[in-house]
């Protein structure tokens, strides 16, 4: 079986710096020192990957992200996508498939991916929730050294 790392998106975007820049694949939108961290885990660790986006949901790395954009799952007036198409986009990819699933976010991603993940055999792991930014980036640097020393996902 495999393993599915979520990364979660971040609030600082490519366009923060380089307004003019057009649509842009999802795994270069994001420019925080936490989905970098969790970017470079979920390429080395883990079977395959995606983000998830408050706006798009869970999204592949080379997901075309049009322009700019502020949602977040903190603040519902943004309107961030639903638990239910949640659900719906965790069955179009096959959750069976999969045996775990790492979330590499804060509590309100690692909720959001249990309850898509619901009702599957998926095991969930969130290694940051709960954590400070810095101690949870320390912590997922750890991982995925520890990953490179044994080549598989942890």
């Amino acid at each position: 079986m495999a393993t599915l790392v979520v990364v979660s998106c971040g609030r600082r975007k490519i366009w923060d710096s380089a307004p003019n820049t057009g649509p842009t694949a999802a795994k270069n939108v994001y420019q925080g020192s936490p989905f970098k961290v969790n970017r470079e885990y979920a390429e080395t660790c883990g079977d395959r990957w995606v983000i998830l986006s408050a706006k798009y949901g869970l999204i592949g790395p080379d997901f075309e992200i049009p322009s700019n954009y502020d949602v977040t799952f903190s603040d519902p007036l943004t309107k961030p996508i639903s638990v239910a198409d949640l659900v719906r986009q965790v069955r179009e990819m096959g959750p069976h498939r999969f045996d775990k699933v790492i979330v590499l976010g804060g509590a309100h991603y690692s909720e959001r991916v249990s309850k898509a993940f619901a009702g599957t055999d998926c095991e969930i792991v969130s290694p940051r929730a709960g954590l400070r930014t810095g101690n949870a980036n320390a912590k997922v640097k750890e991982m995925t050294a520890r990953c490179r020393q044994k080549g598989t996902a942890s």
